[in-house]
């Protein structure tokens, strides 16, 4: 049997076709999100459709994903993609169907318009076709954390709005009434006739699908313009499920709506936040198994991990930890917590290639949190794991040469152990070192350097940016001793390079070095300060020659310390 059907349907046969049924708006989808300016847009296409149509033309309005679900023992359909748009539809034929209703004198024009339109919104008697039981609409939202499901389900049935109601569906409602009212009056002989047509000339392209897994992927591959549901959307729907009271489902509609607040603040997302806490769990179950996808991950055991009693408190309180060092504030639920040497690490960790090293430190968190020494021995834990993460990077610049080893260390974490690094640092790794001056690690290694300084007190800007110390814009008659040829080969080393400010970056520009240390020693990086303190006026290949060999046995060193403790 096939697995989808794909039909062309007007707007009259969409909706008057669902008798005994009705669309659900499934609780994983987001809140309905349509606001006065696409109402406009709908509003204005399908009047200028209708002004200059052919007598047969037709006007597309999009495909619908649905999928058939029949778990409650009544068939119902699923909307998978376009709840916005048929929510929107049903509101304007709720707002036809209204100002039909307030017509002054029903004629037989008026009561076959309503006749029309009634089986869109309404199950209708089969024999008398009049609606019987406004409650029997053809929708229904099941949105979790939409507090205003109830609201739309009441226009529907009523074809009222509360006075001053600030939610989209009472607000839109209230927009394609007044607009039908005003459309009556402007143009009282072709009012009807516009009725008609949307009812009959505007088509939706219906995709039914037997699977969720089919409609799901058909939903990503359609809908480029729109929001694809997210991982979380679908964990959202799922620990929304487990509530069975109305006070708990309040309480934990609330506890959503802070962790999207708190995560969003974060500067992350909620796929990110529970990718984190993924590690967290794998690393308390000893698991170092290959990763797979986050939704096969959750979904598991049917989805025994989102049951977890304190899975939303771990959740919060991990999405506040990664707020924190956003913010880069040293005090967490109310104690000293994050030191400074902690934020510069975590300030180079910001630019390493991947995510991988803030898995490893989700589950630090978890595990030493409450711990006293937390303060001291977060630091001493971040200094190990930039120089392995670093260290492997330069050897083997791929995810997958660190991903088993991260694996692993979250298990050593919640078993108390030392982190088990399996590397060491060749004597070859300088030579190696020096030539990732163009890898993606090169910006992070710059910053270390420059936070390895011992007078690098303060935190570097967020937004530095790298300085070629020697310009890349010259002119070989201002510098001493230079060539086009010695150029390129020195300009991109990293003697060459120092983190600095954006604007003294600025200022810095492409002048000669004896004028750019007039402009260094304004600066609040050691590394910068130091060069304004250089005693020659000119920058030439030895000098860059002497800074890489330093710069790379402070690296150098800083590894070697930090992997190989006794």
């Amino acid at each position: 049997m096939a697995e989808l059907n794909v039909t062309k349907k007007s707007i009259s046969s969409l909706f008057s076709e669902m008798q005994g049924t009705k669309f659900i708006i499934p609780d994983y989808q987001r809140p309905y999100k349509w606001d006065l300016e696409k109402c406009e847009i709908l509003w204005q296409d399908l009047t200028s459709f209708f002004e200059e149509r052919t007598v047969s033309e037709e006007y597309y309005l999009g495909t619908v994903v649905t999928c058939k679900n029949d778990e409650s023992g009544k068939i119902e359909i699923e909307v998978i993609d376009g709840q916005q748009r048929i929510t929107s539809l049903l509101l304007l034929l709720r707002a036809f169907y209204s100002k039909l209703e307030n017509s002054a004198i029903e004629d037989d024009n008026i009561a076959g318009l309503k006749n029309q339109i009634a089986p869109c919104i309404w199950d209708v008697n089969p024999i008398s076709g009049r609606v019987s039981d406004t409650s029997l609409i053809h929708i229904e939202s099941r949105v979790a954390t939409e507090s205003d499901n109830e609201v739309f389900h009441a226009i529907l049935r009523t074809g009222k709005s509360k006075p001053n109601a600030t939610d989209l569906y009472s607000k839109n409602y209230d927009y394609f009434f007044s607009k039908c009212e005003e459309y009556a009056m402007n143009n009282p002989i072709h009012w009807q006739e516009f009725c008609v047509s949307i009812l009959k000339n505007c088509i939706i392209l219906p995709i039914d699908c037997e699977k969720l897994d089919t409609a799901l992927t058909i939903f990503s591959t359609l809908n480029d313009r729109g929001m694809p549901l997210s991982d979380s959307d679908i964990f959202k729907a799922q620990i929304y499920r487990t509530k069975n009271t109305e006070e708990e489902k309040s309480e934990f509609t609330n506890s959503w709506r802070e962790l999207t607040e708190t995560v969003d603040d974060a500067g992350m997302t909620l796929d990110a936040l529970f990718r984190n806490y993924s590690h967290v769990i794998r690393g308390r179950s000893r698991d170092k198994t290959k990763e797979i996808a986050l939704r096969k991950f959750y979904a598991g055991e049917k989805f025994e991990k989102l049951k977890q009693p304190n899975l939303m408190k771990e959740l919060q309180e991990l999405a506040e930890f990664w707020l924190t060092v956003k913010q880069g504030k040293s005090t967490f639920q109310g104690r000293e917590f994050i030191s400074q040497q902690s934020f510069k690490y975590l300030h180079c960790l910001n630019h390493y290639p991947n995510e991988y090293w803030k898995y490893v430190t989700s589950a630090y968190f978890f595990k030493n949190k409450d711990l006293d020494s937390f303060y001291t021995s977060f630091s001493e834990y971040l200094a190990t794991l930039i120089s392995f993460l670093f260290a492997e990077f330069v050897q083997k610049p791929t995810v997958n040469k660190i991903k088993d080893s991260c694996y692993q260390f979250c298990i050593d974490i919640f078993e108390g152990k030392p982190l088990t690094i399996i590397t060491s640092i060749p004597p070859e790794f300088s030579t190696t070192l020096a030539q990732t001056v163009n890898y993606k690690i090169a910006r992070a290694m710059i910053l270390l350097h420059a936070y390895l300084n011992p007078n690098q007190i303060d935190m570097i800007e967020s937004n530095f940016e790298i300085e070629h110390i020697f310009p890349r814009v010259w002119q070989a008659a201002n510098y001493n001793g230079w060539n086009h040829e010695d150029a390129k080969v020195y300009l991109e080393r990293y003697g060459n390079k120092v983190a600095i400010g954006k604007k003294l970056n600025i200022q810095a520009g492409n002048g000669y070095f004896g004028q750019k240390k007039n402009k260094y020693k304004d600066s609040p990086i050691a590394n910068v300060n130091d060069l304004s303190k250089y005693p020659s006026d000119d920058w030439v290949k030895t000098d860059i020659e002497a800074r890489e060999k330093l710069f790379l046995e402070s690296i150098v060193s800083f590894f070697h310390s930090n992997l190989h403790k006794k």
